[in-house]
């Protein structure tokens, strides 16, 4: 028994007898003025700041109306789309042009995108005995823990971790992004070894790959991948790499940062908040939920018998009992997550290729049935659309990449657009990060532990 549950087991039940009382807050005190979850009374989020990195968008403004539009992620200005329409025409490796597009505001030369990659190879090695003492002699049952642990101890490793000036973060971030699949990647194999009692199998990466290519070498124990695997995965990060200064994880980092901390506190606090099912974990919400309508509707093309199965998700009555159906529905997006788009129009060919058609096609069943259902529902009559996480679990599955895995590949894509905030925190916020709360208490006097 670990020392946590024999403390649970003996101490807490008459300890948090009324504990749950003393932390309930009345709805009454939620009242227009407080912006619960930073948003405001119509969903939006609160206005806390300016950003040039990216740039969400899901509808238009009119005589003080939102009226809904197809979703545009932008970075710096670009769409998100063209980038990945461009290298998927081409056949190369995006990636590591967008996280140089999102550190530096530019579109790298040919010059400066071979400067880049070659940064990126000399910081990919991690610090001599790191693996050893991080990683293999302290596993983790959880990769997104051991990542953030990992991160953490990256401090130790650098000569100067508190200097802000752009060179030094700069390089600080570059590090990280080209680190952080390697860390993935070995947290991972040593945690299928210790918990999951599998023969453990490290690889090096290669400085002529991608990230993309790489991170496929080092999970699998053949190394090998294919070239359409390795385009996908590659799709997947650009992505993934970011999303505007209010997602969570972003403003956490930027929160962080507003408080002088150092790079690698930032980043490990991004990977926490990242990490929590109703952000980066939701894919694999959605990849249960499917497991669970898989077993429960027999005819997958019957309209009528998927409607009912999703009717009992939102009655609470199926799946996991949150009464949501997971991956429909954004806080910005209404017609559609351009995400998303990219990676219906993208997978359909591999899926194909795999042999999961008719699981894609029930996919977009539940996508197309599932949205009818909760706009019958919605009280607004406002538009709601499938978001990244419906189909990103998929895709990961349909590149044979195990689902402990779906979140910190999120974090690998999204380590460049932290880096990016952080920056633009630490060189024009010039403020911390202070939101209010409401006081709900009652004044008491306080009595001398005798007289109790």
């Amino acid at each position: 028994m670990s020392e946590e549950k024999f403390i649970i087991d003996k101490y807490m039940p008459a300890l948090c007898a009324d504990a749950g009382d003393r932390y309930a807050i009345p709805d009454s005190y939620f009242t227009s003025a407080v912006h619960r979850g930073l948003r405001n009374a119509d969903g939006t989020g609160v206005l806390v700041g300016a950003t040039r990195i990216g740039s969400v968008r899901g509808y238009t403004m009119e005589d003080g109306e939102r009226v809904p539009m197809d979703g545009q992620l932008l970075y710096r200005g670009i769409r998100v789309s063209d980038i990945v329409e461009s290298h998927w025409k081409t056949g190369t490796f995006g990636y590591e042009e967008v996280a140089y597009l999102l550190l530096l505001g530019t579109l790298p030369r040919k010059f400066e995108m071979e400067l880049f990659s070659a940064m990126m190879a000399e910081a990919r090695p991690l610090p001599a005995g790191f693996f050893d003492d991080m990683i293999l002699k302290n596993p983790s049952p959880d990769v997104m823990n051991g990542l953030a642990r990992s991160i953490l101890a990256l401090y130790t490793y650098d000569d100067n971790p508190d200097d802000r000036s752009v060179e030094n973060l700069m390089a600080q971030s570059v590090s990280l992004i080209a680190r952080l699949p390697v860390i993935v990647a070995q947290t991972y194999q040593v945690k299928r070894h210790v918990y999951d009692g599998k023969s453990l199998y490290i690889h090096r990466p290669k400085d002529e790959l991608s990230l993309a290519e790489n991170f496929l070498r080092l999970i699998r124990k053949d190394k090998s991948y294919t070239p359409e695997e390795a385009h996908l995965l590659d799709l997947m990060l650009i992505l993934h790499a970011e999303h505007g200064a209010g997602n969570n994880s972003a403003f956490t980092c930027r929160a962080m940062s507003s408080s002088g901390t150092d790079t690698y506190s930032a980043i490990a606090g991004a990977v926490g908040s990242l990490k929590g099912p109703l952000h980066g974990g939701a894919n694999a919400k959605v990849m249960e939920m499917f497991r669970w309508l898989n077993e429960n509707v027999d005819d997958k093309t019957d309209d009528d018998a998927v409607r009912a199965a999703l009717g009992k998700l939102l009655d609470k009555e199926g799946g996991d009992g949150s009464g949501k159906i997971y991956g429909l529905g954004h806080a910005v997006y209404t017609l559609s997550d351009p995400r998303a788009v990219a990676i219906r129009r993208h997978a359909r060919d591999m899926a194909e290729s795999t042999g999961r058609l008719e699981e894609f096609e029930f996919m977009e069943r539940v996508e197309r049935l599932g949205i009818e259902l909760l706009m019958a529902r919605k009280k607004d009559g406002f538009p709601l659309c499938a978001n990244v996480d419906f189909y990103s679990g998929f895709v990961y599955s349909m590149l044979r990449i195990p689902a402990e895995l779906y979140t910190p590949l999120f974090a690998i894509a999204r380590i460049a657009g932290w880096c990016a905030h952080r920056m633009e925190e630490v060189l024009t916020g010039g403020r911390i990060m202070r939101p209010a709360y409401r006081a709900v208490m009652e004044r008491t006097e306080y009595v001398p532990l005798e007289a109790r």
